[in-house]
């Protein structure tokens, strides 16, 4: 038996185990690859709300990361969750040296801001250079390109103006599109629609988390990346329909999901 497949997520905690890093971490298992996972940022959330938010500093942050490094690095990683213009600044001046998902989580699920405002023009900045893949949904897209992002065109538009800002690939997610959920993969100078019939339930917490690691657990295992992609897809549209149910308020995904 050879060595295993490594994948590291750098992202915020969730308590509840259904977004950030926990969620994370049970997506790449469930892929066979071997996670590692960094803390940013420690909040205090249910399915219910968030109601407090701990950003680390931006020396311990780039201290796991480096620990990671050294020893055991990755065949892919992702970068969720970062909280703060230190820690983008800290994250982007590390090599990596492996394909990079990163995931702009800008506000969870709840609405709580998890990114400082001036956060996200050291991002724009200093990190969509970095990106093997982007993955932000409608309203972060948005909130990077400046532009209004609410149908596939426009969706098309964004995608082609973070690629000039820097990202080798982006994919924009449609999850709260109306009607059907398209996801649109800008990749190579080609666009890549990925339809799915929308699932009608409030379970639906970590599914963005839930996307981009199972897209880095496909890199990790030297996928091409439209495949990673589409196989993440899957994996996240069966998580959703097969939701376990769980919590008062919008729930985790499955991921025990067989896809």
């Amino acid at each position: 038996m050879g060595a295993p497949f490594v994948a590291l997520t750098v992202a915020g905690s969730d308590p509840s185990g259904g977004a950030g890093l926990q969620a994370d971490l049970k997506t790449f298992h469930q892929f066979g690859v071997y996670g590692e996972a960094v803390v940013t940022l420690i909040t205090v959330q249910n399915t219910l709300k968030v109601s407090r938010v701990e950003v680390l500093g931006a020396d311990l942050v780039a201290a796991q990361i480096e620990a990671v490094l050294e020893d055991i690095p990755p065949h892919a990683a992702k970068l969720g969750a970062l909280g703060s213009e230190a820690i983008i600044e800290a994250v982007a001046s590390l090599n990596f040296a492996c394909p990079l998902v990163i995931d702009p989580v800008m506000i969870s699920k709840h609405r709580t801001p998890l990114m400082a405002n001036d956060a996200v023009a050291a991002f724009r900045r200093l990190l969509l250079r970095k990106a093997t893949l982007l993955t932000p949904n409608l309203e972060e897209a948005a909130a990077l390109t400046g532009i209004a992002v609410s149908n596939p065109a426009q969706m098309r538009d964004a995608a082609e103006m973070l690629c000039g800002l820097g990202a080798q690939s982006v994919l924009v997610k449609g999850g709260h599109l109306e009607g059907e959920a398209i996801d649109i993969l800008l990749y190579e100078g080609e666009f890549l629609e990925l339809p799915a019939e929308r699932i009608s339930t409030p379970h639906t917490h970590g599914t963005g988390c839930t996307y981009s690691a199972a897209i880095t657990a496909g890199l990790a295992k030297g996928l091409p990346l439209p495949e990673a992609v589409r196989q993440a897809k899957r994996f996240v549209h069966a998580a959703i329909r097969t939701n376990p149910g769980l919590g008062g308020g919008s729930g985790p995904v499955n991921f025990l999901a067989s896809w």
